[in-house]
């Protein structure tokens, strides 16, 4: 089980970064800014397969918390998924009333009783709207039902690297065959057990990325050089993702990774990913993502006040929900004692 000495720095900043890359590939998407040149053509468009590095980076955290629990059970079953609701749920509720106001209709008004119940990714082929950006959610809740099965695939490496290679096979399957894309889980799931696989080797691998920095590093930038120069299949997104997990494990010092600013952002990552698209969306009602005539300005506008806006959201949401949680505590409390 990991412990506080386990405590990985790098990891906030990982999921920094991605945050912030996704972010600006969807501003460019919506904003169709027109900007040519391989930065705006081929590099940010790139970042919306980062949601690949949050499904890994999930499969590994959720190892570190709750991996070693399951198997020597722990934790009860009750627990285990009550957390998960409580921690996900009010944000996203809230997401869902505020996307609902601002375009009401009967479509929407389904979709967000689907998103409620964190059940969408269930769903075959779903196309749901409300909080678009969501169907990440949707797949990560759906890992989550399924982990402690997946804790049961994983429990040792060699069960671990063979469920590994009927992953990669059933991700081909699903893009060849099955006609089932990135929103399902089977065809995400190779990316959640690349993330147990890299759990299983932790210590191995946080000895070997903190001895050899620069080794690591260059097998980053070489399976960065590959995907662009391959595509973004899955195997070189694989590739990708576990060489950067792998370089994020052996960071431990200060840095481009482990400083005060990317700690916080990494902390509030998956809150700005779900909220960064309806901030987006206001100031597009309000005509300010085309506010400036010459589109590269008028794009970095937009991008850092849409990241902005999606950070003061998220600290403010995020207060108002725990006040709201402390209250109602305090009159639960009360009431038992009436």
């Amino acid at each position: 089980m990991a412990t506080k000495a386990d405590r990985y720095e790098g990891i906030d900043g990982l999921k920094a970064y991605a945050i912030i890359g996704i972010a600006l590939m969807h501003v460019l998407a919506n904003g169709e800014y027109g900007i040519g040149g391989f930065v705006f053509e081929r590099l940010i468009p790139s970042f919306t397969n980062l949601v690949f590095l949050f499904m890994m980076v999930s499969g590994f955290g959720m190892c570190c918390g709750y991996y070693q629990k399951i198997i020597d059970r722990k934790i009860s079953v009750e627990d285990f998924y009550k957390k998960r609701y409580i921690k996900i749920w009010p944000y996203f509720a809230l997401l869902c009333a505020l996307d609902f106001v601002i375009s009401p209709s009967k479509e929407s008004l389904f979709e967000v009783f689907a998103n409620l119940t964190l059940c969408q990714g269930l769903l075959p082929n779903a196309k749901i709207s409300v909080i678009g950006v969501s169907w990440t959610l949707a797949v990560i809740f759906v890992f989550y039902m399924l982990f402690p099965f997946f804790c049961f695939l994983i429990e040792n490496k060699k069960r671990a690297w063979g469920v590994a290679v009927a992953a990669l096979m059933f991700n081909w399957l699903c893009s060849s065959y099955f006609s089932a894309g990135r929103g399902n889980i089977v065809y995400d799931a190779i990316y959640f057990i690349a993330g147990g696989l890299v759990f299983l080797y932790r210590k191995e691998l946080v000895e070997f990325s903190s001895k050899h920095k620069v080794i690591a590093g260059a097998i980053l930038l070489i399976a960065t050089v590959v995907y662009f120069a391959v595509g973004g299949y899955t195997l070189m997104m694989l590739l990708f993702c576990v060489a950067a997990l792998i370089y994020t494990l052996g960071c431990n010092r200060r840095g481009v990774l482990v400083n005060p600013i990317v700690k916080f952002l990494g902390g509030i990552s998956f809150e700005i990913y779900l909220c960064h698209m309806v901030i987006y969306r206001v100031f597009e009602k309000l005509h300010l993502v085309h506010l400036f005539g010459n589109s590269l300005l008028a794009y970095i506008f937009t991008a850092v006040a849409v990241i902005c806006g999606s950070v003061v959201f998220s600290v403010c949401a995020k207060w108002f929900l725990n006040k709201i949680e402390t209250f109602l505590k305090e009159r639960v409390r009360r009431v038992n004692h009436v």
